[in-house]
This record gives structure tokens, C-alpha cells and sequence, in this order.
């Protein structure tokens, strides 16, 4: 069997303090909500009108429901069966910070190998006002097994150009890296917790900046700006230092961003909780057309490479 790297996934509550809490939970189910997401997820994500912007304001709030109540299934035991049930051998876990850490990934790592965790930045750890060094905390990091960066501007609600991004950017590099941030306009909370986020961080220019700013670092656009792909394709392709992730894209637009980044710069991704791994894949294997050695590349020989993840076919 092949294996599968998975780009982009999440363990534990990453919307609220203590998220951790979540990983180690038994016999957690979804809420029976509306999800708007199953839909697109049976038509692969599939919209030809290009109504998908429409759709989205009309169904914020359903959308942003059931995004929260996929959210709340991220335990290890229901991660663990993603994993098991789309045959995938490995994948990245992200942290967003204070919500959820490298300490719990990496905790949850000790029971699952197949666990790629990354580590994150906490802004809430201001020292009389200001931004602490982060380098001794992201070096120790790397040393207990952190294969990655990730931001959150919306969530964290500090955009990727702030002077804290730069900051830590700069403590982080010479680790050699990749550094995955979330691209694309998206929503949380719902009514006065609104508050907690920052949606317009996710605009494009704001990762545009950044990547043209930092050439050293390798950065992973996740969900490839999602609505906002068009824009990601022409402000971060010429960029050679950044690759995407497929969550959230269709076959048509995965063949897109092969042809607009390079097979060797796309990256198989699902995004679970909040995307499910079997019509993640079958959106790769799908705009592959039958090629295996593009299929190899997307689902993961790019993301071994990029993790120096020495992964070989059992």
C-alpha cells in the first residue's frame, strides 16, 4: 500500500481555551445539524455556476454551525478512524494557540505515530505589553518533534504582516521548516463571539506580502484561499517559496493549481474535522485522470519531501 500524507488536520477544540481537553475524549459524535459542508463534499466541492461566494452568504450562519459542531468531534479516537477508514498513513496536526498547542499534539503523538504535529505562536503571552522572544520556545519545539509552523490570522486575530508574525518568522526560519498559514476569508463564531475572530485576515494580499517578504521560508497557503483561490493563483504562484493545500477544492481546481504552481508545489490536504478525508481524496484522485506519478507527487511525495518525512511504499 501506498502511503498518504495529510497536509492539514486538527485534534482538539480549537475555538476555545482548554482545547486540548478535546484529544483525549471517548465516544464523541457530531451533532445532527444542517451541514451545508456534506453537500459540497458529495458534489467534490464542484461549482460550476461559480455561485460558491453567493451560497456563502446566504448560508453563513448554517455554514459556521455546522463548521463548529465538526469541530467539536476532534478527538484522537475519531481522528484515528478518519485515518484508518481512508487508508491515509500519515497526518499534519496544527495547533492554534492558546486554544490548542504543540504539547498536546505532541502528547497525542505518543499514542498515534501517524500524528505529524506542528507548533504555533501564542500572542496572548505579552510581557508588559509586548511580544515576547518566541525563539527559545519554537527551538524546543523542533527539538521535541515539531515538523512545521502554523498561523491563524482570523482565529488569532493578528494578520501574517504584523511585526509579531515577522518576529517569529525570523526565530523559526533557520530551523529550515515549512510554514503552513491559513489563506482565505472565513467564520468561526456566531452572534457576540464574533468578536473573537478577525475574518478579513484571511484576505490574500495580507499572504502575498508576507511570502514576498520572507523568500527563505517555505510556506504552505492552506485550503488554497478557499473562495479566494482565483486570487491565490495569481498573487502566490509566481512566488517559488509557496505551495497550497487542496482542502476544500475540486478536481477542476486542483488541476488548475497544478498548472498554475507545479505538481511538485501541491499538496494533498482534507482539513478534517472540518472536511472529511474519503471525498478529499477522491478530489486528487479524480483530477489526476489516471496519472499515478501526479497522483505520488500530490498525496505525498511533496508533503515527505517538505517534512523530511521518510516515508516508502509497504
Amino acid at each position: 500500500m501506498e502511503p498518504i500524507i495529510d497536509a492539514h488536520g486538527h485534534l482538539g477544540d480549537i475555538l476555545y481555551p482548554h482545547g486540548g481537553e478535546l484529544i483525549g475524549r471517548l465516544g464523541v459524535e457530531k451533532e445532527e445539524v444542517f451541514d451545508p459542508a456534506s453537500l459540497a463534499e458529495s458534489r467534490l466541492h464542484r461549482d460550476p455556476l461559480r455561485l460558491g461566494k453567493l451560497v456563502y452568504r446566504l448560508l453563513a450562519r448554517q455554514i459556521t454551525r455546522a463548521e463548529r459542531a465538526r469541530n467539536a468531534t476532534a478527538t484522537l479516537e475519531n481522528f484515528a478512524r478518519s485515518l484508518d477508514e481512508a487508508q491515509i498513513s500519515h497526518s499534519v496536526c496544527l495547533p492554534i494557540p492558546p486554544h490548542v498547542g504543540f504539547a498536546d499534539l505532541a502528547e497525542a503523538r505518543e499514542r498515534d505515530p501517524r500524528i505529524v504535529p506542528f507548533t504555533g505562536v501564542d500572542y496572548t503571552r505579552a510581557e508588559d505589553g509586548r511580544f515576547p522572544d518566541p525563539s527559545a520556545a519554537l527551538a524546543a519545539d523542533v527539538a521535541a518533534g515539531a515538523r512545521g509552523l502554523k498561523l491563524h490570522p482570523i482565529i488569532q486575530k493578528i494578520p501574517l504582516t504584523s511585526p509579531e508574525t515577522r518576529a517569529a518568522l525570523e526565530a523559526f526560519a533557520p530551523h529550515g521548516l515549512p510554514v503552513l498559514f491559513h489563506c482565505g476569508v472565513s467564520s468561526y463564531y456566531l452572534g457576540a463571539e464574533r468578536e473573537k475572530e478577525e475574518p478579513r485576515y484571511g484576505a490574500i494580499h495580507y499572504a502575498a506580502e508576507l511570502v514576498r517578504d520572507v523568500p527563505g521560508v517555505r510556506f504552505i497557503a492552506g485550503h488554497s484561499g478557499l473562495l479566494q483561490v482565483d486570487q491565490v493563483m495569481k498573487l502566490l504562484a509566481p512566488f517559488p517559496n509557496v505551495c497550497v493545500d487542496t482542502s476544500f477544492q475540486s478536481p477542476e481546481r486542483v488541476r488548475q493549481l497544478v498548472g498554475a504552481f507545479g505538481a511538485e508545489r501541491v499538496l494533498f490536504a482534507s482539513d478534517w474535522p472540518y472536511g472529511n478525508r474519503p471525498p478529499a481524496l477522491a478530489i486528487v484522485r479524480e483530477a489526476c485522470r489516471g496519472d499515478r506519478g501526479l497522483e505520488r507527487r500530490i498525496l505525498f511525495e511533496n508533503a515527505a519531501e517538505l517534512l523530511g518525512i521518510d516515508v516508502a511504499p509497504s
